[in-house]
């Protein structure tokens, strides 16, 4: 049995901790991480799409055993083991600038995630009841995006002494966020069963897991959506920043440097993000927290298709920019809406391993998806290869559109 907090803190302020702390690291990483890949290990276009391929493999194996194991032996475990796992990655590729301890990396992070993901947003939810859980979550962006600024900010300021510097603090900040996790993260609701339990269970949590994703209609389709942005995502994830860097860089504050100038881009981007989710949830917070929100996410993923085509055709820095950001910041509003529509469809029993089947489901397409548009972008041109990465994102609004609301959903509206 694992053994509980010693000073178990408020679950929805240690949720908040933890989410800003994890926003804080991740950006201290991965602000300049691409440029470190580039301009320091020396990746090449097709390299860079390997890296993110090793990553979402390690995803891909490992997404769904590990739900399984939050689901069934502790969500609060498997959180910590994740943070962790993450921090131990994170350090090695920001101490070891090769290409084979960068794949190395990314399988020891991956793994580190997936044990993460789903845990955090199903503990949260156990804690406090998933009635209450669409406003948390959409704070929760909030105060990521808060956390992201000063992130950025700081992975530029450290970046300009050493691009690998940032990684390898922010590696070190991992691990001991698992540590303070460990001393007050609290486990209140969830009931833990013993090893011949678990082993003897395991089968039947997937098996319910995988038949709410097949049966029910919002499970489903978000499933699906999850598949195809997969699909989309890696090569743009990965070549956006080869892209940018074919632009020549204006000269700010007597500098040039890539790594000031990436150090910008994420801090305007993050900022756009943060903006939109506040004035967002100000106007409308109906339909934010619509127990329903089909129309809501079609026309922000109809946003998401079109900055990515809109980036990949633009040979102007500015416009690109503009283009990029506008698929951020839809992508930002999208996630806690979209999340919160999830948990609510979900029971607690499989809650972590439907998630992790979500999440999978990326990972899958990511992986599929990748290396033939990174050959694309070898064959013919990057900008070929990013319009198509695009255009696989066109049926998403139109899966949206084609959620109904069950009678229940429209009875608890009213």
């Amino acid at each position: 049995m694992f053994l509980p907090a010693y000073r178990a803190a408020d679950p929805v302020r240690t949720y908040f901790v933890f989410k800003g702390a994890w926003s804080f690291l991740f950006a201290l990483a991965f602000t300049l991480s691409m440029v470190y890949y580039v301009a320091d290990v020396g990746l090449d276009p097709l390299q860079l799409v390997l890296v993110g391929t090793t990553l979402e493999l390690a995803c891909f194996l490992f997404e769904v055993p590990t739900g399984i194991v939050a689901d069934l032996y502790s969500r609060r475990l498997s959180i910590i083991i994740g943070c962790a796992l993450i921090g131990a990655g994170i350090l090695l590729q920001g101490l070891v600038p090769a290409f084979l301890a960068i794949l190395a990396a990314q399988v020891l992070w991956g793994i580190g995630y997936t044990f993460v993901s789903g845990a955090d947003h199903a503990w949260i939810t156990d804690e406090i009841g998933a009635d209450r859980i669409g406003p948390v979550f959409v704070r929760e962006q909030q105060i990521g995006l808060t956390a992201t600024i000063a992130g950025t900010v700081t992975a530029g300021a450290f970046g300009l002494i050493s691009l690998p510097l940032p990684m390898t603090l922010a590696g070190a900040g991992m691990m001991l966020l698992a540590i303070a996790l460990f001393v007050v993260m609290p486990e209140r609701h969830f009931e833990r069963r013993t090893e011949r339990q678990t082993f003897r269970r395991m089968g039947q949590t997937f098996k319910a897991g995988l038949q709410i994703a097949r049966t029910r209609p919002v499970v489903r389709t978000l499933v699906l959506i999850s598949l195809i942005s997969g699909l989309s995502s890696e090569a743009f994830d990965r070549l956006w920043t080869v892209k940018i860097l074919e632009f020549d860089f204006p000269e700010l504050f007597g500098t040039s440097d890539p790594a000031f100038w990436f150090t910008v881009l994420a801090l305007v981007g993050t900022l756009l993000s943060l903006a939109a989710s506040l004035v967002a949830n100000k106007v409308s917070p109906e339909r934010v927290n619509a127990l329903h929100p089909n129309g809501l996410l079609a026309l922000l993923s109809l946003f998401q298709l079109t900055g990515v085509i809109a980036f990949a055709l633009f040979g102007n820095l500015c416009l690109a920019l503009v283009a990029m950001w506008v698929n951020r910041v839809a992508g930002s509003l999208s996630y806690p809406i979209e999340s919160a529509w999830l948990n609510r469809n979900l029971e607690s029993g499989s809650r972590a391993t439907v998630i992790s089947m979500v999440s999978q489901a990326n990972a899958i397409g990511q992986s599929v998806g990748g290396p033939p548009l990174g050959a694309l972008a070898g064959r013919t041109t990057l900008r070929t290869a990013l319009v198509v990465s695009g255009l696989i994102l066109t049926p998403i609004p139109l899966l949206y559109l084609r959620l109904r609301p069950a009678r229940t959903s429209v009875v608890q509206e009213i």
